[in-house]
Formats: C-alpha cells, structure tokens, sequence
C-alpha cells in the first residue's frame, strides 16, 4: 500500500509541476502569436494525442514520463516550403529576442508562480509546526572545533527551553523557521546570533561563532549537529497496555520517567530510543509517581519491525509516552501570506544556487544531488504526513525545477536565455554550428547529472 501511495505521490507531483511548466511555454507562445505544433507531458514517442483549437495543437502523452515539452514551429527542426505567409509569421526564430526570451522564461517562472501560490495557501491557511522552544544536546558535536565534552550549543550558554525568538535579526517562531536560518548560516559559514526568552531572566542573546560551524554535514541535520533540538515534554507515561512488559512491571498512566538504569532521560523520544535497543534485556527504570521517587525493573519484549535499513529486532514495553512538543498555528492574511510566499521562494532560490555553486568549488558533497527515487520516496512520506505537508513538499520541488531549468547549460532553457541575452548584447544571434557543439556538450553535461543522481538514489537505498 505504501509503495502504490508513493508511486502516486510521485506522480502527481512531477506530472502536475511539469504540466504547469509546460503550459507556461504554451501560454506566453500564444500571447507572442507563435504557432503551438504539440504540447506533450512526457519524453519519447507519443502514445496518446488529441488535437484541439484553432491551430489544431497536438495535446500528447508520452512514453517517458520524466519531462515534456512544447513544440513550435521552428525553422530549425523542419521544412516551412509550402507554408501560408501568415504562417511563418508565427514562426519562432521570425520572432523578436524579447519575444524569444518571453517564451522560454515562461516555463521556470510558472513554477516558482506555482510555488508562491501553494505557500501563500499554506500561510493562509496555517500550518501546525514545532515551536522555537530547544532542547539543549550536551554530548561531543560532529565539528572539529568543538570539545569532546560539550556541543556547540553548550559552549554558548544555550539551555533546555530556552525560546529563540530571532536568529541573525530574522524573527522566528516555529522551528522550521529556526532551521533554515541555521542551515543558510551553515551554508554561508557566518556565526549565528540568537536572541532568546528565558524562564526567570527574560531576553538573553547567545552567539554560535562561524568556527562552530566548519565541517558540519549540510545533507545532515544541521541545529542537531551544534547540540539544538526541538524540545519535547518530559517522558510522562499516558497509557498502558494489559498484558504488555510495562504492566507487569507496575508503571502506570501518570508515571513521570526520570532514569533507566541510572541514565537520565530527557523527553519520550530519549526513552523510546533506550527502549528499542533493549530487547530482551532486564532493565531498571526510575519514575516519579505521586511526587514519590519510585524504581521498577521491566524487560523489553523483542519484535520484528522495518526500516530503511530492512528488517531488524527492536525492544517494546507496550506504553506510551508523551511526545509531541509545544505546536504552534499561524493563520496569516492574504497580503501577509504572499509576502512570506514571496519570501520564502526567494529565499529557497538563492540557498539553491548558493549549494550548487558550493558543489562545484568542491565545498558541499556531490551525495546532494538527487533523482527521481528519492524524490518519490519524499513524497510518499510527505504525503503520508498530511496535505500540508505534501503541498508544502510540491512547492519545494518546483522551485528546484525552476532553478536547474534556468542554469546557463544548454538543452535547457537557461541555455537558450543565455544564447538570446548574447543577441541582445552582441545584435547577432549565436552561430549555427556553435550551437549545435554546445547541444551536444549540454546533453553530455546533463546525461552525467542524471546518472549521478540516480547513482546517488541508489546509494541511499543501500
């Protein structure tokens, strides 16, 4: 069932974002007067068509999915002789350079269009999400400039429910929020300064410096890896199950965890985490119950459970634990939510460009380039975790295309703009035969980055 929730997952999204993309070639094509050949979701021979409208426009679908396009007609790719003159004055290549560059642009600005409007939607409407409240990790960091004895976040002066309310002067309050501030600090290597709500003190300031930040894994999660988290409530028991390892130890519904075998525990997840890679192993756990200090012995039974790692044996007592942070909602109104629409892909764009220019200089891992496998297997997830999610998930992936569509590599149409703005610089449009060498090293450059991120998909799954 999951597998069938993914396919459809990864269809809808790729299939709806290309259809959008596509029809904003279409659109603009028939706004200049261009004359429309096929539109076509899909690569390949066609396998489906219908012909509509005055221009009779071949409507396709075709054999590979991943793709389609909008053909013209084109003095480039047939023969004109015995077209009517009011024909080949639709003819792309008869058409002005601004035009041309209309047209072409079309398809990435429909889909950072489409971007804005899903988040402008998921503004609106508001969306359920962590708050900025942190959990403080006191263990060894991953950095090299870091002590073996305590993670960045500790160095700083950062505490258990601590509120950050600002990092880098940016106003935030939901920790999705947080994160990208810390992810765009990580990328660009600056140090990060976090105002902060303290229980009893009020508005403190802490500062994570640059050299903190050197050698974090930016695939990784970033705040985890300085030692922040999203805080989570204390590991309080809120219900167990007859029969199960917790009910014949003794624990109860109201039960507060504080020790297993004289670890201390911080939240639920903690303790879940002790629990699972306990089977079968008698362990000793310490609780508050009644204010009164209390210690049960309990031995987790040992289940079968899957991962992404495959199947593998796990610890369960049958009882749950408290989990869920403090959520957030916040509804904004229209102007509002565009502007942090607006905002937000603009942001999601430059942080884009910015790690693949990290890539090339050799700064950021190559591990970061992914294909169709783990783009389906985010959608399957994220559509399992709710429209917002998944809505969220489909304005992330267009803004993406946009991006790589409008990259100067040619086949692509950031190849073609590049071609066009040198016409507009130079008054001469590129040379036949240098465009046709740079196709063909487009097509190799682009065929590479295809099978590294399918090597890179491939990778993940093993």
């Amino acid at each position: 069932m999951n597998f069938l929730q993914t396919v459809l997952a990864f269809v809808v999204c790729l299939g709806s974002l290309i259809v959008f993309h596509e029809l904003g070639h279409y659109l603009v094509a028939r706004w200049c007067g261009v004359k429309v050949l096929r539109f076509s979701v899909g690569m390949g021979k066609v396998v489906w068509s219908r012909r509509f409208g005055p221009d009779q426009t071949e409507w396709a679908i075709s054999a590979l999915p991943l793709g389609g396009y909008v053909k013209m007609l084109d003095a480039r790719e047939g023969e004109l002789a015995g077209l009517p003159e009011a024909d080949l004055q639709r003819e792309f290549t008869r058409q002005n350079v601004w035009k041309r560059i209309a047209i072409v642009a079309a398809g990435p600005l429909a889909n950072f269009l489409i971007a804005i409007v899903l988040f402008t939607g998921l503004y609106m409407h508001g969306i359920e999400e962590p708050s900025s409240k942190i959990s403080v990790a006191a263990g060894a960091t991953a950095t090299a400039t870091a002590t073996a004895t305590a993670t960045a976040a500790v160095q700083a002066g950062l505490q258990n429910g601590d509120v950050i309310t600002a990092v880098n002067d940016q106003p935030v309050q939901v920790w999705s929020e947080l994160r990208w501030q810390f992810i765009q600090s990580a990328i660009d290597k600056h140090e990060i300064r976090l105002a902060i709500e303290r229980a009893g003190q009020g508005r403190v300031a802490a500062t994570l410096p640059a050299s903190a930040l050197a050698g974090l894994d930016l695939e990784g999660d970033v705040p985890a890896q300085l030692g922040v988290g999203i805080s989570r409530p204390a590991p309080l028991v809120q219900q167990v199950m007859p029969g199960s390892p917790a009910e014949r130890a003794g624990l109860r519904q109201g039960d507060l965890l504080s020790a297993v075998d004289g670890v201390a525990v911080a939240d639920g997840v903690a303790f879940i985490d002790i629990i699972r890679a306990s089977a079968g192993k008698t362990l000793q756990v310490d609780l508050q119950r009644s204010g009164q200090p209390l210690t049960v012995s309990m031995t987790p039974q040992a289940e079968q459970a899957k991962t992404s790692k495959g199947t593998v044996t796990v610890g369960k007592i049958g009882a749950y634990v408290a989990l869920l942070p403090d959520m957030i909602k916040l509804p904004s109104s229209p102007l509002v939510a565009l502007g942090k629409a607006v905002g937000k892909v603009w942001d999601t764009c430059t942080m884009t460009l910015k790690m693949i220019g990290k890539m090339i200089t050799g700064e950021a891992s190559l591990k970061n380039v992914t294909g169709p496998i783990t783009i389906a297997d985010y959608a399957g997830q994220t559509a399992r975790m709710g429209v917002a999610s998944y809505l969220s998930f489909i304005a992330f992936i267009s803004i993406s295309l946009g991006v790589m569509n409008l990259l100067p590599i040619p086949v692509l149409d950031g190849g073609h703009l590049l071609y066009y703005s040198l016409e507009v610089l130079t008054g001469r449009s590129v040379p036949e035969r240098v465009g046709e060498i740079a196709q063909r090293l487009g097509m190799g450059l682009l065929l590479t980055l295809m099978l590294l991120a399918v090597f890179n998909d491939v990778a993940r799954l093993l």
